[in-house]
């Protein structure tokens, strides 16, 4: 192979879709500037593609459909944008065990598999870098991984698809449903053909699981992710929000939580979540991205911009290339798995959360106390209540202060339940103080 001693760093491209073309077309059109921030030429030694007829665009003789024969040839870096698990994993080991430096976009992979893959790179000396794996072009995890190295967060929340950001943030301007906005959603071209990996909150659990992992220097897997999806947002939800000042997202929440004994273990969870309005994600619209950071002395952090796309996301695979390349020819190391805290993940149920209840409520005296009750009940203090009458109702809404998740689940189930409340109209968490 090549590299420290000056020669060409020989680049495997696997997979060729929106980003991959992108990246193809920046390595040939920036070679020289690219090889100035490596060190040394940057050349792209084949590409790695289902059907290389599909492809007339890009140069034939670089074209294979054996990405497998591509890992195992005498490359230095692969570049994976295929995405899924299999058979993408035996691909990234072989070639991290082989000493080839690998840079991914595959979220699902890294949110399942980020240690086995460490440890391979560990053991051969290669280098495993996935910037774009979370927040497209938003530089987010090399700050995590070095600059707030020495620094210790406390947490990471953030909206980190574009796709569902997309619909509620229409929801909130137009007043309209869930339904009509994901196909408007689908004919702009925000949402996929099949949404449910947006929409059910898994593409989100992956980055969660990611990010958690970052920056609690414990092992975090997407399967540890509590995970709730948008499709039971409301209009009526939207309306209530903002009622109370407040905006909806789908956020990625990924905390380190502390008991009352000082023992501590990292929350992780994606779920919808009303937040005030002044706060800085309430203001991020349409697809865009924004992860907020709080750390004890760095103190709070936003990181912004274009979550997805072809462009911005093959920015940030260009970025760990170059990283990597000039690693390779100058022969150090990237930074390596930092699992070091082993901090285990916090049951949902025992997280501490808040919640907005809205009551359907049958419009008498003493409701208001019977349901206080219920929450005294189980544990659960009111931070604010509205009330409305109707003809014969009223609405009832309220606002709890942190409280086990748990227990604020038992106690809607219990008010439910009660011959006084006629419908739970709406549940949802609640992020951020109240202004």
């Amino acid at each position: 192979m090549s590299t420290a001693d000056g020669k060409t760093v020989r680049v495997a491209l696997l997979g060729c879709g929106t980003v991959g073309s992108e990246v193809a077309r920046l390595l040939t059109e920036q070679a020289d500037e690219l090889a100035a921030r490596a060190g040394a030429p940057v050349e792209l030694a084949g590409i790695a593609v289902r059907r290389p007829d599909k492809h007339p665009e890009l140069p034939q003789h670089l074209l294979t459909n054996d990405a497998a024969g591509l890992v195992e040839s005498d490359v230095d870096v692969i570049v994976e944008l295929i995405g899924g698990i299999e058979p993408v994993r035996g691909w990234l080991l072989t070639a991290l065990r082989k000493g080839k430096s690998v840079v991914t976009a595959n979220k699902a992979l890294l949110s399942e598999h980020t240690a086995e893959l460490s440890e391979a790179a560990d053991s051969a000396g290669a280098d495993l870098y996935f910037e774009a794996a979370v927040a497209g072009a938003i530089p987010l995890l090399r700050p995590l991984r070095e600059s707030l190295a020495g620094d210790r967060i406390t947490k990471v929340m953030g909206i980190v698809n574009g796709t569902t950001n997309f619909i509620l943030s229409a929801m909130d301007s137009t007043g309209a449903g869930y339904a009509e906005t994901l196909d408007e959603a689908s004919r702009l071209g925000y949402a996929e053909a099949d949404p449910t990996a947006d929409v059910d909150g898994y593409d989100a659990a992956s980055k969660a699981a990611i990010l958690a992992s970052l920056a609690f220097h414990s092992r975090v897997t997407a399967l540890d992710v509590h995970r709730e999806g948008i499709s039971g947002v409301t209009a009526p939800d939207i309306a209530a929000a903002k009622a109370l000042g407040r905006t909806v997202k789908l956020l990625a929440i990924c905390e380190r939580v502390t008991a009352d004994d000082g023992t501590e273990s990292v929350s992780a969870r994606v779920h919808p979540v009303m937040i005030p309005r002044g706060h800085p994600l309430a203001g991020v619209g349409g697809a865009f991205n924004a992860v907020f950071v709080e750390a004890d002395a760095a103190g709070e952090l936003m990181f912004y911009g274009q979550g997805a796309g072809g462009a911005p996301t093959a920015s940030a695979v260009l970025g760990d290339l170059v990283a990597v390349a000039r690693n390779r020819v100058l022969g150090g190391r990237g930074p390596r798995e930092s699992a070091h805290a082993a901090l285990p993940v916090r049951p949902m149920g025992q997280t501490p959360t808040r919640y907005h209840v809205s009551l359907d409520v049958a419009d008498k005296p003493g409701v208001l106390a019977q349901v206080a009750q219920v929450f005294a009940d189980h544990g659960v203090s009111i931070a604010a209540v509205r009330q409305r009458d109707r003809l014969a109702t009223a609405s009832l809404v309220i606002v709890t202060h942190l409280a086990p998740d748990a227990a604020l689940e038992a106690t809607v189930a219990a008010i439910g339940k009660m011959d006084v409340v006629r419908e739970v109209v709406s549940v949802m968490r609640v992020e951020g103080e109240d202004g």
